[in-house]
């Protein structure tokens, strides 16, 4: 079992920039994993934003202009987005996940972008 914390959401103005944190503990039994980060919008479905794997391999939904980076810390098991000139329509509840053996969610974290 696997939990996942996620850290540095909270209120930025357009332009700004945030970095999320997701650090995962516990075990899973699975050799190959990957992480993740989605977002939910309110009243929309939630979204891929990028996946990183084990062996640092990612995918992006969308180039979304180079404004998100995801990377992975050296223990393999944290998780950064790294967001640039956030704009009101990227005010959503960010998630973190762990694809092992199991599928492991963070609760979430809330980035509000303000005009």
């Amino acid at each position: 079992q696997m939990q996942l914390a996620e850290s540095g959401g909270g209120e930025v103005q357009a332009g700004g920039s945030l970095r999320l944190s997701c650090v995962a503990s516990g075990s899973d039994s699975a050799a190959y994993y990957a992480m993740a980060w989605y977002r939910q919008a309110p009243g929309m479905q939630r979204e891929l934003i990028a996946d990183i794997s084990k062996f640092g391999t990612t995918n992006y939904k969308d180039s979304r202009n180079g404004r998100f980076v995801i990377s992975m810390g050296d223990d393999k098991k944290s998780v950064y987005l790294q967001m640039s000139d956030l704009q009101p329509d990227d005010t959503a509840t960010y998630s973190c996940r762990y694809i092992g053996a199991g599928d492991y969610w963070g609760q979430g974290i809330q980035v509000t972008v303000s005009s």
